[in-house]
């Protein structure tokens, strides 16, 4: 069985017109983001592509990515609808280490987790993301867009 060599996870960065750009190797290339299957694996497999639709890498886990490079693709993925977008948050409820959020969004009921010290992160557009434990990424719009116990709950994290 043929395996190919392991290649190293590309740098990612978001140009300052906002597109995403990946550096492999001494290219650097504004690339797209396609999600390959499963689609129940939000955070593995995403292909991007340049201009031409061909492939430029392929990213296995977005753990893998360091730091930055994860936070620019999180943010590429939330601009092309790969996330969940919530629509109402029912609850929030802390307990040792974890936080279980209730949550209404255009494709149903959801129900997740974030760690305790994982706060949502301001979007470039507007409104924020968060990343849940299972690597899932749902988006809030703005909170003065959102009901009022939607806002109630979402004011310590967003205030």
């Amino acid at each position: 069985v043929y395996m190919p060599p392991e290649v190293e996870p590309p740098v990612l960065e978001l140009s300052p017109d906002g597109r995403l750009v990946a550096i492999t190797g001494t290219k650097a290339r504004p690339v797209v983001v396609r999600r390959c299957f499963p689609w129940s694996e939000p955070g593995k497999y995403i292909s991007l592509r340049d201009e031409d639709q061909n492939e430029v890498a392929l990213v296995k886990d977005v753990s893998d990515l360091a730091p930055a490079s994860r936070n620019a693709l999180e943010l590429a993925m939330a601009e092309a609808g790969f996330v969940f977008e919530v629509t109402k948050v029912k609850e929030v409820e802390e307990e040792v280490e974890i936080r279980h959020w209730q949550v209404e969004t255009r494709q149903g009921t959801r129900s997740f987790q974030t760690r305790l010290d994982d706060w949502p992160r301001a979007l470039p557009g507007g409104g924020f993301l968060i990343r849940d434990v299972a690597g899932d990424l749902y988006r809030l719009p703005e909170p003065e867009q959102m009901d009022k116990v939607s806002r109630e709950l979402l004011w310590a994290f967003v205030g």
